[in-house]
């Protein structure tokens, strides 16, 4: 069984061309288009907590993981309407000392600075039926700090997050898709359930729930390509 975790950052207007990193803004009418059509293509869209008796073998059914990286206001704003007119469930993962603040970690490259969720956003999030995930206290490289200092990232988010938002907080993604075994442990080593990375391909039995690849969603991605990274090895070949 292969299961799609898809990856998208966030959901609004695209910026202008040559803009950095655009390719990861998808359009509100293009993301409720995807939704509907993995409605129409038969599969259950879920959330990394709603997923993980999927990923453990323990069930089987036709689904879909959706993640969402960093905790943009606009995915409150524009993929949760489009989730829940589908009925489908979704993973937002959080910087968690940046909640209200804004992506300050792109600041050197030139991309724009846009609200990310407030914890009264979080919550309005969680009440939905969607769930959180962590991303780090400061969205960090944890391949270039010391292992006390990844240490605390990776366990001083969920903490952070469970304090603040009352909700445990059992995924992980790596920010920037970067990281070494020795934070495969310590993400173990919190209590986290799965880690997400943006390594390419669908997830198969029998996959390390701490190294799930997944699926880019660009702001290119046309629909009939995007059936083609669900439901063949278009991605797999990727990644």
């Amino acid at each position: 069984m292969s299961i799609p975790i898809l990856m998208y950052h966030q959901t609004d207007v695209p910026p202008p061309r040559g803009t950095p990193l655009r390719g990861l803004v998808v359009s509100p009418q293009a993301f409720y288009r995807q939704m509907l059509l993995l409605k129409w293509m038969g599969y259950t869209g879920l959330s990394m907590r709603a997923l993980e008796p999927y990923l453990r073998g323990e069930q089987q059914g036709k689904v879909v993981g959706i993640t969402l990286d960093d905790g943009y206001q606009n995915n409150l704003h524009h993929a949760l309407p489009a989730l829940k007119k589908v009925g489908f469930s979704a993973t937002c993962y959080a910087v968690s000392s940046m909640i209200g603040g804004q992506n300050s970690w792109d600041l050197g490259i030139g991309v724009a600075q846009k609200p990310l969720m407030t914890k009264d956003n979080w919550l309005e999030w969680l009440a939905a039926g969607m769930d959180v995930g962590s991303h780090t206290k400061t969205h960090a490289d944890l391949t270039k700090l010391t292992p006390d200092a990844a240490r605390e990232e990776i366990r001083g988010s969920k903490l952070e997050l469970e304090s603040s938002l009352g909700y445990e907080v059992r995924h992980f993604c790596y920010p920037y898709g970067r990281f070494n075994e020795s934070h495969v442990e310590q993400v173990r080593d919190a209590g986290y359930s799965s880690a997400t990375t943006t390594q390419r391909g669908r997830v198969h039995l029998g996959a390390d729930n701490l190294k799930l690849r997944r699926v880019l969603v660009a702001q290119a991605t046309a629909l009939p390509q995007f059936w083609l990274k669900i439901g063949t090895t278009y991605e797999d070949k990727r990644g």
